[in-house]
């Protein structure tokens, strides 16, 4: 999967100029990714696709914020695929958390 490139563009228009608000929720994903990414690894690693596919739900916000609107629609197939038990598709998902906290230190 070619990945998308992150992007301040759904931000900027939530903020609607208000740059307090805009450098809040940047903050808040800068926080809670890395957080997020390590309880989804661990569940993977416990074979608790369940799980996993929970962390992957809330993650999948975060993407959305983002503007990566081709790793959001892979995030919701790969959701359904770990509430079957079928994780193959970790290594992508992995590149995208990746992919995001990359940008996130540039910002």
């Amino acid at each position: 999967m070619q990945l998308d490139t992150p992007n301040l563009s759904y931000i900027k228009e939530l903020a609607d100029g208000d740059a307090d608000f805009e450098a809040s929720l940047i903050a808040i994903l800068k926080k809670e990714l890395p957080k997020e990414k390590e309880a989804f690894i661990e569940s993977i690693r416990e074979k608790n696709y369940k799980n996993s596919a929970e962390h992957v739900h809330k993650i999948k916000h975060k993407i959305s914020i983002l503007g990566l609107e081709k790793s959001y629609d892979f995030a919701i197939a790969f959701e359904e695929e770990l509430k079957n038990d079928d994780p193959k598709r970790y290594d992508t998902f992995l590149s995208i958390l990746q992919n995001m906290e990359e940008f996130l230190t540039t910002i």
